[in-house]
């Protein structure tokens, strides 16, 4: 059982700057691709970023390229959304997840087995 806590979610102004982190509660953290994902009211969640078990391999959603930065630190089990340059559509709960099945992760929810409890991003204009 892997148990993820997120944290550093809160309110920003449009064009301010979070780091999101997530530490998982694992042995083996680095037998896990992880991903961040989103979920606006009303939204489906979705996915925002993933990084391979050595984080080798990152991708992003296109609206959040240049903006957003995805890492790890495997020594300390825990990974790392740097959100930059944020606007208000970038406003929702913000989940990680860790995928045991494949090395770099996927953009899809369904693959994922472990999921954190959430943290609240709200930007302002």
């Amino acid at each position: 059982q892997v148990q993820l806590v997120e944290s550093g979610g809160g309110l920003v102004q449009a064009g301010g700057s979070l780091r999101l982190s997530c530490a998982a509660s694992v042995r083996t953290f680095d037998n896990y691709a992880m991903g961040w994902f989103r979920q606006a009211p009303g939204k489906e969640r979705e996915f925002v970023a993933v990084i391979s078990r050595n984080g080798d391999w990152i991708t992003y959603r296109d609206s959040v390229k240049g903006r957003f930065t995805i890492s790890r630190d495997n020594a300390k089990n825990t990974v790392y959304l740097q959100m930059n340059d944020l606007k208000p559509e970038d406003t929702a709960v913000y989940y990680c997840a860790a995928d045991y099945r494949l090395y770099s992760g996927s953009r899809y929810p369904s693959t994922y087995d472990y999921w954190g409890q959430g943290t609240q991003v709200t930007v302002s204009s």
